[in-house]
């Protein structure tokens, strides 16, 4: 049986009509299949592979590591020197109350983590998050998703879970005493790159709201972290600074890596009453951990990847008629189309003319771009061309 066969016999589908792409290697920018066709990944895996597919300094993290030891000991039992030195490393990169680590294996465990540490810390229940919000797919991490259709085959979910507008201050007022915690995305990444409202400085009105209330805030940087904005994270550029901050994709390096970040004093709560109140088996995994510092070594590194003017340079150069808008911050960008009929359409060219696009789970007619942080300027003008080709392809 080839490849295909078996990956539509014996592995779970997630969705009757999968993409489908074969791929045998990868390096850079660039998706290899069998046959050598050569795509331009402008996906990233879904913002996972920022420093590019197969970077050496990566490789080499992974190696060295694996050869030293893997799996030793559930987390945070033994001292294992690729957890300690990540942790410090990460510390050092973050404002000075965001100085307690919490490794776990994806973002569906690191919202688990902040929620439950949430609502230990503040001994409250309701918990605040925001329509068209995308957290994850497990129980906790899906019931404060904000979208209906994704939720309604699984209920009962979490009970006491209050869902506001992103950018509507005025309901502000309906995070209060009782709010456990508020978790956002600081730019929405699912519903299309919605960027917090600059006129009414939302964020700062959401950090003021939940310090007048006691709520702790959590940020879900998961997509937006890692450099994808610009900034190593995106609550950079807002001036405010998380109670709780979620990261997990690209912090990995491409392994397998999550983790929820908050001051000694609130993760302190996890650890009594009950002992073990937050346990992982493969949390912060020495391997992973190596992968994910070496990342941060590259993604911090002088000169920097100028992911600002990268997307600066996209935007200049993806003007066509059918396109209404390019949006988004740094190499988080949205190319919104007047359907999703329309946009899924080029999308399928765009794949069949060598440059992998997607579509956002909440805003199918917009497609996403969000290539690896290394891409050149060169290759951004060569995407650009195949995108806009594969527009003049297209025919209601």
């Amino acid at each position: 049986m080839t490849n295909r066969q078996l990956f539509l016999n014996q592995l779970a589908q997630t969705s009757p009509t999968p993409m489908g792409l074969e791929i045998a290697w990868a390096k850079g920018v660039y998706l290899f299949s069998p046959a050598g066709k050569k795509y331009i990944d402008l996906i990233s895996g879904i913002s996972v592979s920022n420093v590019g597919h197969a970077h050496p300094k990566i490789v080499k993290a992974v190696k060295e590591q694996a050869e030293k030891f893997m799996h030793l000991m559930v987390y945070g039992e033994y001292i294992q020197s690729p957890q300690v030195k990540l942790a410090k490393r990460l510390t050092e990169l973050l404002p000075k109350k965001l100085n307690s680590v919490y490794f776990v294996n994806s973002g569906s465990e690191a919202v688990e983590g902040a929620l439950k540490l949430a609502k230990r810390f503040t001994g409250r229940t309701e918990i605040v998050a925001f329509k068209n919000a995308y957290h994850g797919s497990t129980h906790g991490a899906m019931s404060v998703m904000g979208d209906e259709t994704m939720k309604q085959s699984f209920r009962p979910l979490l009970p006491d879970v209050r869902f506001l507008e992103f950018n509507n201050e005025m309901q502000l007022e309906q995070i209060t005493s009782k709010t456990a915690c508020v978790i956002v995305e600081p730019i929405q990444g699912e519903a299309g790159v919605v960027l917090p409202d600059s006129k009414n400085n939302f964020l700062k009105q959401l950090r003021k709201r939940c310090d007048e209330v006691g709520a702790l805030l959590i940020f879900d940087e998961i997509q937006t972290g890692m450099g994808r904005t610009g900034k190593l994270f995106a609550f950079e550029h807002y001036g405010i600074v998380p109670d709780v901050l979620c990261l997990a994709k690209a912090f990995g390096g491409g392994m397998p890596l999550g983790a929820f970040i908050s001051s000694k004093e609130i993760m302190s709560t996890l650890s009594n009453n009950p002992v073990l109140g937050h346990i992982t088996t493969f949390g912060g995994q020495p391997v992973c951990c190596a992968a994910s510092l070496a990342a941060l070594q590259i993604l911090t590194a002088k000169p920097s990847l100028n992911v600002k003017k990268k997307g600066e340079l996209f935007k200049k150069l993806l003007v066509h008629p059918r396109i209404k808008e390019v949006r988004g911050e740094g190499l988080l960008l949205a190319v919104q189309f007047a359907s999703e009929e329309e946009n899924k359409k080029i999308i399928s060219r765009c794949i069949e003319n060598g440059v992998v696009v997607d579509w956002f789970l909440f805003r199918p007619d917009a497609m996403r771009i969000a290539p690896p942080l290394v891409i050149t300027e060169k290759e951004i003008i060569s995407a650009c061309k195949i995108i806009l080709k594969s527009i003049n392809d297209y025919t209601d």
